[in-house]
């Protein structure tokens, strides 16, 4: 197991600064002996711009009309439903403040460069060395005798840290001057020594009047003096302090204050001894390792083993980074565009949960890579939102059920984003989307929960009441239809048919069907699945974006949302619909990168590797672990040369790998579907398969050996990627085997590799 990342020098933007968090709480370590800065984070922190009081606008009146035109061959009439709104974007993100705990006479000191060393500690200085603990959850930095340690507790929600081998004397502080911070930022501060240190206080409200949050920290000192200093306070001749801090937006109510604010009365080692457990156990279900020739390369720093983007020691160490920031960044909320942390009041994009596309790939590993905590919190979105989903559908369509926006900020699930670039309002394939991990995690574990099944129903209803109108063919008719973020060469965006849209309304009311089978619309809701269109191959062979006759395909685009049925979904696929899958392949190389962001790189190489092509997703692998998209922190950014903080390519990347290495249904087990011949030999432990089975995995050139651990009884069909030197393209699927697994029994299967051709 990869246990974490090193630096050898202190971060110095607050991209670089190592991270933890209980999914609550953030914390953005910088870990200078100088001036040792944590940046604090919390998942509510969202700064209101105006958009929390909208509401879906009343358009339903509109749609018939609408949809008359469209069907009439109209391409430009989606342009005037909901036309002349502003672009709203949801609340930004931000942080809260940072804590800093600086040498005494230190505050005119230049920051450090990227190539600087951190200043000795003392005169006794040593080498000085950053690093995450992915395991635990800590961070420390050393240099000499001064050590720091931070972790976000699980246990107690408060962000923790110790640091020891002070300098005889430090100011402590809690420091709201972050960038981007609006001008306005009204700041009010309290401290107050207490027997064994202090508690500072920090309140801040926005430009507008509006409380923005109340910060506390509390400071223990082992031995020494503490005394108020200006806005902060001083330590003299302390062996160590104990900084414990929280966060909370808004507040206000002072029995709640002070209840909220009582910090653990206890040490650092029992904070960290209640927290571990938690952690570790989450982190450790599931590992991953390349057994490379060069070990060496394990032991490199982050950002020297991110100059070597061939080395299968950078995908191990980036996999376990990637289940480390996911976990962390899952709990109150899943993770946002920047995970749960920024530096920066400027997050772009709002630092939202953004649906079509982003959030489901960030999410996209939880179910197999065993972290039900992340869809715990993934669950908490969608339940606290589904009142406002239901507005949607009713205001926007005039339909029951459920709709869901294409951005949120945590708080609202209104549709508010109204664009002639981007009509996100007309989209309609997002709540099927959100729910599918939560379906694989039912698939997988077995337990169906009433409020899935609940809201498949409500997915459900919508479909039922929206697809009412025919093609010529006397098809259902989706109308209007977007297929996220893209448009026909030759129409505007809204249109008819989208293929995302088809295969989301047919997996919808299929899903709703099979889980609430004695539904009186049951039977109604598969019928109506059965009439949708079918999927078009276009002229060059390629799955159509639109199936709908005229109109032409955008090939250089990003977002791969006409490739929904091929994954997540997996209707397509090379074992039952070869000759769809075979135009998704086409329909795959023909499409470009367009702006070359993270997240359209890693969905390239999640439906590669459905369609077994190991080609494509080495080629998709290397863009983003060449394309310098990974700060030292080892969290990602949206584009390449580190452009735009964004959790992305961080939280996919181990679902590419998984993907690639072990791919299952309710009754099919693909092993090595798509391993690219770069990694010849390694081992994957604590998968959990969509039939129920843990699975632990290793291969070599020669043969696969699987460990099957079955919850349930069951007969899966089996199926082996292709062989060391088979030709590097999408494989043939092959003949097939068939396992019948027992229940607490298990099954160990060893396949030659070289004798597995296309099987």
């Amino acid at each position: 197991m990869i246990r974490g990342t090193w630096e050898p020098r202190p971060a110095v933007r607050w991209e670089d600064a190592f991270l933890s968090g209980n999914g609550h709480h953030g914390a953005m370590v910088y870990g200078d002996p100088v001036d040792d800065r944590v940046i604090v984070n919390h998942h509510t922190l969202v700064r209101p711009n105006g958009s929390e009081h909208l509401r879906p606008p009343e358009l339903s009146g509109e749609l018939g009309p609408l949809q008359d035109a469209l069907l009439a061959g109209d391409t430009q009439a989606a342009e005037r439903f909901g036309a002349g709104r502003p672009l709203v974007w949801v609340q930004p993100f931000h942080p809260a403040f940072q804590t800093r705990v600086r040498r005494s006479g230190t505050d005119g000191l230049a920051p450090q460069g990227p190539g600087d060393t951190a200043p000795p500690a003392g005169p006794e200085s040593s080498p000085y060395r950053r690093e995450v603990d992915f395991t635990s959850g800590e961070t420390t930095a050393s240099s000499g005798h001064w050590r720091s340690q931070v972790f976000v507790s699980r246990a107690d929600d408060v962000i923790a840290q110790r640091i020891t081998g002070l300098a005889p004397a430090v100011e402590v502080s809690l420091d709201p001057a972050l960038p981007g911070a609006p001008a306005g930022l009204a700041v009010g501060r309290s401290t107050v020594l207490t027997p064994h240190g202090a508690r500072l206080a920090l309140r801040l409200r926005y430009p507008d009047g509006e409380l923005s949050c109340l910060g506390v920290t509390t400071l223990r000192a082992e031995g020494g003096t503490v005394s108020v200093d200006g806005d902060g306070i001083r330590v003299t001749g302390a062996q160590s302090v104990l900084l414990l801090t929280r966060v909370r937006r808004g507040l206000g109510d002072p029995d709640l204050e002070a209840e909220w604010a009582a910090l653990p009365d206890t040490g650092y080692a029992e904070l960290f001894d209640r927290h571990m457990p938690l952690h570790r156990g989450a982190f450790a279900r599931c590992a991953f390792s390349l057994h490379d020739e060069e070990p060496a390369r394990r032991s490199l720093p982050g950002s020297e083993l991110l100059r070597h983007p061939d080395s299968p020691a950078l995908l191990e160490r980036l996999f376990a980074a990637g289940r480390y920031h996911l976990l962390s960044a899952s709990g109150l909320l899943p993770p946002r565009l920047t995970g749960l942390w920024t530096g920066d009041w400027d997050t772009a994009w709002s630092g939202a949960f953004t649906t079509n596309a982003n959030l489901n790939l960030q999410v996209s590993s939880a179910s197999a890579a065993d972290l039900p905590e992340v869809l715990d919190a993934h669950t908490r979105l969608i339940e606290g939102q589904l009142e406002h989903w239901r507005d949607n559908a009713r205001a926007l369509f005039g339909t029951r059920g459920i709709v869901a926006p294409s951005h949120s900020d945590g708080e609202s699930g209104h549709t508010r984003h109204f664009q002639r670039a981007y009509p996100l309002h007309l989209w309609t394939a997002g709540a099927d989307w959100l729910l599918q991990p939560l379906l694989d995690h039912a698939a997988a574990t077995g337990a169906v929960w009433e409020s899935l099944v609940s809201a498949c129903v409500e997915v459900a209803d919508f479909y039922t009441d929206f697809l009412t109108r025919e093609g010529p063919d006397g098809s259902v008719a989706i109308v209007p239809s977007y297929s996220p973020e893209n448009r026909p060469a030759n129409a505007s965006w809204g249109a008819v048919n989208a293929t995302m849209d088809i295969a989301a309304a047919r997996h919808a009311l299929t899903a709703a069907a099979d889980l609430a089978p004695g539904h009186p619309d049951a039977g109604h809701w598969r019928s109506l699945a059965g009439r949708l269109p079918h999927y078009l191959v276009n002229e060059d062979g390629a799955l159509a974006e639109w199936a709908w006759p005229g109109l032409r395909e955008t090939y250089d685009h990003r977002h791969l949302s006409h490739l929904y049925p091929v994954w997540p979904l997996d209707e397509i696929n090379p074992y039952d619909t070869p000759r769809l899958a075979g135009a998704a392949h086409r329909a795959l190389a023909l499409r470009g990168s367009e702006n070359d962001s993270a997240h359209g790189h890693l969905h390239h190489a999640l439906v590669a590797a459905r369609l077994r092509d190991r080609s494509r997703v080495s080629s998709a692998l290397a863009s983003v672990l060449a394309g310098d998209f990974f700060h030292d922190s080892l969290m990602s950014a949206h584009y390449p040369a580190r452009d735009v903080y964004n959790a992305d390519a961080a939280h996919a990347l181990p679902a590419v790998v998984l993907e690639m290495l072990v791919q299952s249904t309710p009754g099919r087990l693909v092993l090595l579907p798509a391993l690219p011949a770069a990694y010849p030999r390694g081992s994957l432990r604590g998968v959990r398969t969509r039939f129920g089975a843990a699975l632990d995995l290793t291969w070599t050139p020669d043969e696969v050996t699987a460990v099957l651990r079955p919850a349930r009884d069951v007969r899966v069909e089996l199926r082996t990627g292709p062989p060391p030197g088979a030709p590097a393209g999408a494989a043939e699927p092959g003949a097939a085997s068939w396992i019948t697994l027992t229940a607490g029994a298990d099954r160990v299967l060893t396949v030659p590799r070289r004798e597995a051709a296309g099987r």
